[in-house]
Order: structure tokens, then C-alpha cells, then sequence
């Protein structure tokens, strides 16, 4: 049952330990949802608008790159090195599912942009198409609900939203069912999962939660084992990366049956929906007009507002006379990126982190905030990201500092202590064709002030988001 909003700090403690999201972590608790103002909320809308136009915006163009056909409407512009960024480092078998047309159109079933909390409104970082959070997101609007009206969201929207969106991926089955398939990878997100499906259960929903090794190939098709009888899969909710693939249990027989129209895959394996590049692309010199051709005005308005300004880290060389469309050192353009190891340290306000398809490219860890390390350490990243670029391609970004925040929390003696700290944002949408671009819930990490770069840790708080009062 929900409980009251300003939740008793033992009464926390009780719910987490009963149920457990995460594997081996904990958070800091707070008494109450993170509240966000009336012109933070009011954006919440477009933003989920913008991020499904962009996502359609980015299939088309990765298409016509392939196709070495003009992306303009009314114009001749041939782009193959956009498909050659975004297929850098990927094996054949990858790159043939990317460019298969049978599943054009398809979406991720959930789309989390990440969005830090500034002076100046949102800055999106990443668009997570393979979020964790959707169960505890949901738990934590059931959690803080009792007699609040004010949240963001709420438990049945996320759960209804997340079914939806994954159900439709096989739309002739009536009640399908779908395997929650978590690779070992993801283990940490495991009992999240497994929550979920429970959650669902509940409601009569066909859904479960397995590891890769636990699933049945039979002839072209997978099963699953419902307690001696083995039961068809209708649809793999892949909590796993396209890179895994290599490695998982069974991946072979997973693809093959997707491959044969045995078993749907939600998310569909396309990695150009998981590239942190693709913000990059947003930003291009040359994709100004494909913009403003393949994107409404007003997304194309929020999406300017938001991204950080992103460059591809790209050695090719340039003729003697060019420079880069980049930022500066030392107050010069920069002839090759390699350059960027004499900016100084204001001018090095950037992040350096790997576009996707690799383990480092999940969380923050491979992330450099240039201003807040040595110049030794920046230059050894530049070098690795300059000469990795061909396998792992890198972005820079624009630094948007997070803004401080208070927000009351518990500390170690259990009494209520207004906190200092930095917001991340984290709205949930779903892609069925009923939903509406408003959130189905929020997930708020408030991390410590003395931290830059905001991931989820020991010392953050996981809060839903209300609206302000």
C-alpha cells in the first residue's frame, strides 16, 4: 500500500530491504519526492516529443547514408560518412541487422534521456534507449503517492507504459509472452527485473525474467520452461547491449530466431539507437538543412536548447590550410584534434567519453571532464580516443554544469538534514502508439555537490520527482 509522502526513515529502510532492486547497491533516503518548477515541468512534454522525432530523424538519415542517397528534400547532399561513423568497430552481423529494412520504423520500447539540472534549464547528455530504473522508478511512485497528488507520473503508468511499448513488438499475439532476458552484464539490474515481471504477473501478464542460458532453442524457435512445459517466446525484452552479443549465452540462437520471425526484439538491435554520436550528428555544419527538413520546428527548438554542442572525434587528415569545426586551444582552431592537448583548463570545460557499443560506454566510465583533470590525463585521453577512433569512436561535448540544489535527506543519525547537491533527471517515455510524450514517471538522482559528474552512487539519493508547491 502506498504510504504517506513525508515517509519515517525506518519505513524506507523496511520497504528497500523487503524489496531489493539492485544488486550489492545502496542510496542515500530522503523523506520526500525532488520537486520541479511549473517551467521545468512544462518542458517535460516536449522533450519526450523532441527525443521520438530525433530517433525517427536518425533511422532516416543512417538509411540514406547507407543508400548514398540525398537526405534533403530539395537539395543534393550524399552523406556515407555518417553510416561509416555509425557502423565503426561493428561486426558484419551487426551492421547486416542495422541495415535491415524489414524493421525500419521500429522503436526502442523505452526512451530515457538523461538531463542535468542547471541554472539554465535541462542539458541532455545521452539518449538511453536500454535504461535501468523502469522498476524502480515505479516503485518509488507507489513508494512516495499516499496522499501526494503532486508527483510526476505514477506506479501504473510506468508499468502500463513498459508493457505496452515491449507487447507491441509482436502485435498479433493477444496476451504474448515476453521473456525479460538480463545478461550477466546487467546482473545488477536483475532483481529490478524481476520485480517487474512479478509486478505484471500480478495483472495477468505473460512476462518473465531469465538469463540468456536459461532460455529453450527448439527448431527455429525459443522457449521458455513453465515448470516442466516448455512455453513459446512471442518477444525478448533485451536488457543486454548489441556488443555483448559476442559473449551471451544462446546469442546465436536469439538472433536467428529473430532473423526467422520466431521471437520480436524490444529494443530492435539497431546500435545507431544507442550511439552517443548521434547527438554529435545533431550539431554538424552539414546536417543543418537535414534538420530543419526531417525534424518539426519545435523539436528542432528543444534539441538545440538541450544538446550540449558535440563534436566526433575524427583524426582524418585535413589539408594544410583547413581547420576543424571544434573548440579552441589556446585561444586558436584546431588543425587536428590532437591540438586540443595544449587548451587550457577553462578552455578544456568538455567531456570526453566513448559514443557506445562497448562496456566502457555504459555509466559514467569512460567519461573525462577535461576542467576537473590534469593535463596529463587529458592529453592521455585525447591520444586513446584519437587512436581508437577507427574501432571506438569518441565524442566531445560541451560541459553544462550542474546547478546546486537543496534537497532534505537522511543522514547517518537518522534526523532530517537539509542537503547541497546536483540533479539529474531522468524521465521515462514509452512508444506505444497510445502513450503521450509526457513522462511515466521520473527518476531524480541527487548526487553530493563535490561531484561533477552525476551517476548513480552510494552517496546520491534516488528520489520520483513531484510538482513544486
Amino acid at each position: 500500500m502506498p504510504v504517506s509522502s513525508a515517509i519515517p526513515l525506518e519505513t524506507l529502510q523496511t520497504l528497500f530491504a523487503e524489496n531489493q532492486f539492485f544488486d550489492n547497491k545502496t542510496w542515500r533516503l530522503s523523506p520526500q519526492p525532488f520537486a520541479l518548477e511549473a517551467p521545468l515541468r512544462e518542458e517535460l512534454g516536449a522533450i519526450g516529443k523532441a527525443c521520438l522525432d530525433f530517433h525517427r530523424a536518425v533511422e532516416n538519415l543512417y538509411y540514406k547514408s547507407v543508400e548514398k542517397k540525398s537526405v534533403l528534400r530539395n537539395g543534393n547532399l550524399v552523406t556515407p560518412w555518417v553510416a561509416d561513423y555509425l557502423e565503426r568497430g561493428k561486426p558484419e552481423n551487426i551492421v547486416r541487422w542495422n541495415r535491415r529494412r524489414a524493421q525500419s520504423g521500429s522503436l526502442p520500447a523505452v526512451i530515457r534521456p538523461d538531463l542535468l539540472l542547471t541554472e539554465d534549464g535541462f542539458a541532455l547528455t545521452e539518449m538511453d534507449s536500454v535504461p535501468g530504473g523502469i522498476g524502480l522508478t515505479a516503485y518509488l511512485n507507489r513508494l512516495y503517492a499516499g496522499s501526494n497528488d503532486d508527483l510526476i507520473g505514477s506506479f501504473e503508468a510506468m508499468l502500463d507504459g513498459f508493457y505496452q511499448s515491449v507487447a507491441q513488438a509482436a502485435p498479433e499475439r493477444e496476451v504474448p509472452l515476453i521473456a525479460i532476458v538480463v545478461s550477466e552484464e546487467a546482473a545488477t539490474y536483475r532483481p529490478e527485473m524481476e520485480w517487474l515481471a512479478a509486478q505484471l504477473q500480478e495483472r495477468g501478464r505473460r512476462v518473465f525474467c531469465h538469463y540468456p542460458e536459461d532460455l529453450i532453442p527448439l527448431g527455429d524457435a525459443l522457449f521458455r520452461d513453465g515448470g516442466g512445459n516448455p512455453e513459446k517466446i512471442d518477444i525478448i525484452y533485451r536488457f543486454f547491449e548489441l556488443y555483448e552479443l559476442e559473449t551471451l549465452p544462446n546469442s546465436d540462437f536469439i538472433m536467428n530466431a529473430w532473423e526467422k520471425g520466431e521471437v520480436a526484439l524490444s529494443p530492435p538491435p539497431k546500435t545507431y539507437q544507442e550511439e552517443k554520436l548521434t547527438l554529435a550528428l545533431f550539431h554538424h555544419h552539414l546536417l543543418t538543412e537535414y534538420w530543419k527538413d526531417h525534424l518539426p520546428r519545435s523539436s528542432r527548438k528543444t534539441l538545440s536548447r538541450l544538446i550540449p554542442r558535440s563534436w566526433v572525434i575524427d583524426p582524418t587528415p585535413l589539408p594544410p590550410g583547413a581547420i576543424l569545426d571544434g573548440p579552441t586551444a589556446q585561444n586558436r582552431p584546431l588543425h587536428q584534434w590532437a591540438d586540443l592537448a595544449q587548451a587550457s583548463q577553462k578552455e578544456r570545460n568538455l567531456i570526453l567519453k566513448i559514443s557506445g557499443f562497448h562496456h566502457d560506454a555504459e555509466g559514467a566510465r569512460s567519461v573525462l571532464l577535461g576542467s576537473d583533470c590534469s593535463k596529463e590525463e587529458w592529453t592521455e585521453g585525447l591520444q586513446d580516443a584519437i587512436r581508437n577512433a577507427p574501432k571506438n569512436p569518441h565524442i566531445l561535448q560541451e560541459y553544462r554544469k550542474p546547478a546546486r540544489r537543496q534537497h532534505d535527506l537522511y543522514d547517518e543519525e537518522g534526523s532530517i538534514a537539509p542537503s547541497e547537491g546536483r540533479v539529474r533527471v531522468c524521465p521515462y517515455y514509452f512508444t506505444h502508439e497510445r502513450s503521450a510524450p509526457e513522462p511515466a514517471g521520473i527518476l531524480c538522482t541527487f548526487c553530493p555537490s563535490d561531484k561533477k559528474i552525476i551517476h548513480g552512487m552510494s552517496d546520491a539519493a534516488m528520489l520520483p520527482a513531484q510538482r513544486s508547491q
